[in-house]
């Protein structure tokens, strides 16, 4: 079980920036998750397959003080993608830093501007580095991470391919 760290404050679950707005999600979210999910590739899940990972997404949040976030545009109120920080293939004193956006709002600078707002929020809860794993193929990302300040550490490989890991140190 995932427990949240004494040493670190929770992550905020409320983050804004110039064109961006982050807060927890709600059930609500289950459509156009599902949406985002569906547009990856490899199948759509069912709706209530999308609730529940929205219910451990809050539950994890509660057990790590950790969030993954959905991301909405300021002046539309529309759902992008999320953004946040979560244990995946790292730790609850060094956690990734996690984003997705729809594939028609890429290349506008909403990835950068939302991971800098969690990048700040990460800062805040006391921790000293994150981590990001990214594959290769994904040049978009990785162009974030550097952009962040992010730093190729490694290359790892499991049953889904080759993993490139980043690390930032934190003030």
């Amino acid at each position: 079980m995932l427990a949240a760290m004494p040493d670190y404050q929770p992550m905020s679950l409320h983050l804004e920036t110039e064109r961006l707005t982050m807060g927890p999600w709600t059930l609500a979210d289950a459509a156009e998750l599902r949406a985002l999910h569906a547009e990856r590739g490899g199948g759509t899940p069912t709706i209530e397959d999308v609730r529940q990972i929205i219910t451990r997404q809050l539950a994890t949040t509660e057990q790590t003080g950790l969030a993954l976030l959905p991301i909405r545009r300021r002046d539309v109120g529309d759902f992008i993608g999320y953004c946040g920080l979560i244990v995946g293939r790292s730790t609850v004193d060094e956690p990734e830093i996690a984003y997705e956006l729809y594939k028609r709002v890429h290349g506008n600078g909403y990835a950068t501007e939302a991971a800098r707002a969690v990048l700040d929020a990460a800062i805040s809860t006391g921790r000293t580095r994150l981590w990001s794993t990214v594959g290769p193929w994904n040049a978009p990302s990785l162009r974030v991470l550097e952009k962040l300040g992010f730093e190729r550490s490694h290359v790892s490989t499991d049953e889904r391919g080759e993993h490139i890991w980043l690390t930032r140190s934190l003030p």
